[in-house]
């Protein structure tokens, strides 16, 4: 069983980051991320099973974005050597979501649906030492 996640995306996770244990707590951290304001609607994921690097931080860092405009969202994870984005069907060019009022630019066809997120999420949750496979990666170039 997993020991959890840990999300970050409200100015007091940075002190106290929310921590998810159940699918159903996916779901509303899901909702919550998607009823914030646009300059709060990315947050940082991080697998608390994954051992921490010497220096004491996360050797992993996956980041999800929603828009609840167009219900879409988007994902990057770098892991081990992997530095990736998730790749969708649509492309809008370069699209900016904002991490806690800071704006963080993801790659053309990096958008995938919402209900993709919420999956992709819920795989990491489950077993965050490795990719999530529910979706379709590609080398992200920034």
């Amino acid at each position: 069983m997993s020991s959890g996640i840990e999300v970050r995306f409200r100015d007091e996770h940075g002190r106290e980051p929310e921590v998810l244990k159940t699918a159903d707590e996916v779901d509303a951290f899901v909702d919550a991320l998607l009823s914030e304001p646009h300059d709060r609607n990315c947050a940082l994921i991080f697998a608390l099973d994954r051992p921490l690097l010497p220096s004491g931080f996360f050797d992993h860092e996956l980041a999800v974005g929603v828009d609840r405009t167009t219900q879409t969202g988007v994902a990057t994870l770098r892991m081990e050597d992997d530095n990736l984005a998730s790749r969708g069907s649509v492309d809008r060019g370069i699209v900016e979501y904002m991490l806690m009022g800071h704006a963080r630019e993801f790659m053309p066809g990096s958008e995938i649906p919402i209900a993709d997120i919420r999956l992709l999420v819920k795989e990491f949750l489950s077993d965050g030492s490795r990719r999530p496979a529910r979706i379709a990666w590609q080398e992200e170039q920034f």
